[in-house]
């Protein structure tokens, strides 16, 4: 039984403890040294990354988030243990644990911790899949001839190294696969390590529940469990066609994740599917004028980040979540793909002037899809906006300008609504 001490990466036979540094951290598999394709997920890492830098609040319950009316970014382990999730309403979590402490993300801060685990990442493989700042799959095939070491023990490296150089913990999955690594990284954390082989995939996953499947939200779920599917056992009951005819394409998809199959593979760059931006008010409000100014504040952070990563889209979309939670979503194509943000604010404006009057609102987002190379963007014009060039050199003149002094460098009267 091949195994690996988590301390000081010593190989050996098998044991409980390393017989190098004598410690019980150890991990034994059959097909330890075999497998190759790894998650890598930080624990807790927003609000992990606030106890590092404040050591007042380790021992602390920590939340990561907005105000009453936002949602939970991060919360960390204390705070999970009242009940604290991600995704959740500020207000739930408070009620759940009134004693947390309570900050706004530093966004800029764990992008630049994400760039240095990146780093150490590249230093091992180029195949790399990151899904967000604090996870990321690796396939680390062929590597072992040119570290001099099997994929777990450079795995095993890397967290021991951020724990190290960064004062952060990660959770380590490795499999065969993508969909059973990402499973494996969740069922020891934090600072956990766990192995899917090949031999053992089918009697791991058989009484385990379908929820486990990453994107299996409520909504599907719920229908899983109106056809009695709740296991991956009684998935492996149902014949390909019949899941298809029941689900459409993601019968055919579920079909082979039941049986461990899954032939995805690390892609450094999966493409970018879709920018969008939203944000959701302390009060909610049917104001036009303060809607307009968000409107065109959140078209700006799309167009922003549209321009940074050099795409364009085709598709403007508009979300509005009214006071009693109901979600309005409108879209619209554009004759040109662009990631101009006057080009971004008056679509989204018309379409918020199409929904009429359905507030007040909590949440407003602007979003931009079916993205395409920037060269792509704006070929034709406006026949019936003559004067959309003029804005758009407008705005590209004043791009340049507030990437030399910054962003407050040029406001428009409207972002001040």
């Amino acid at each position: 039984m091949p195994a690996l001490c988590r301390d000081c990466l010593h190989c050996f036979p098998a044991g409980a403890r390393c017989p190098a540094c004598g410690r019980p951290r150890v991990l034994s598999h059959p097909e330890l040294y075999d497998l190759s394709i790894a998650h890598m997920d930080c624990d807790a890492f927003f609000a992990s990354v606030e106890k590092r830098d404040n050591p007042e609040l380790a021992s602390k319950p920590l939340i990561i988030g907005g105000g009453k009316r936002g949602v939970v970014s991060t919360a960390c382990y204390i705070a999970r243990i009242k009940g604290v999730r991600s995704a959740m309403p500020m207000f739930q979590a408070l009620k759940l644990c009134p004693e947390a402490v309570v900050i706004k993300p530093r966004g800029e801060v764990y992008a630049q911790v994400s760039r240095q685990i990146r780093a150490m990442m590249e230093e091992l493989t180029p195949a790399i899949e990151p899904l967000s700042l604090d996870e990321a799959f690796l396939d680390l095939t062929g590597t072992a001839r040119l570290h001099g070491a099997p994929p777990a023990v450079l795995m095993a490296g890397l967290v021991n190294r951020m724990k190290k150089e960064l004062g952060l913990t990660g959770s380590i999955g490795l499999s065969h696969n993508k969909f059973l690594a990402k499973i494996a990284s969740d069922l020891d954390k934090p600072q956990g390590f766990s192995v899917i082989g090949r031999a053992e995939t089918e009697a791991f996953l058989q009484d385990k529940p379908v929820r486990m499947i990453w994107g299996v939200g409520q909504a599907f779920q719920a229908s899983l469990d109106a056809a009695g599917i709740r296991t991956f056992a009684d998935l492996r009951r149902w014949e390909k066609d019949a899941l298809v005819a029941r689900f459409g394409a993601s019968g055919a998809r579920l079909w082979h994740l039941a049986r461990g199959e899954d032939q995805r593979r690390v892609s450094r760059d999966p493409g970018l599917k879709t920018i969008s931006n939203e944000t959701t008010f302390h009060e909610d409000t049917a104001d036009p004028d303060i809607l307009d100014g968000h409107i065109w504040r959140l078209a700006e952070k799309v167009a922003g980040r549209a321009k940074a990563k050099g795409v364009a889209g085709r598709v403007v979309t508009l979300k509005l979540k009214r006071a009693n939670h109901r979600l309005l979503t409108r879209r619209q194509s554009l004759r040109d793909p662009s990631q101009m943000a006057d080009k971004l604010y008056r679509v989204a404006r018309d379409l918020y002037e199409a929904a009429g009057d359905q507030g007040p609102f909590r949440l407003l987002g602007v979003g931009l899809s079916d993205l395409v190379p920037e060269s792509m963007a704006d070929l034709s014009g406006d026949l019936l906006d003559p004067d959309a060039g003029k804005r758009a050199q407008a705005e590209r003149a004043a791009d340049k300008i507030k990437a030399r002094f910054g962003e407050g460098a040029i406001l428009k009267g409207r972002a001040l609504r």
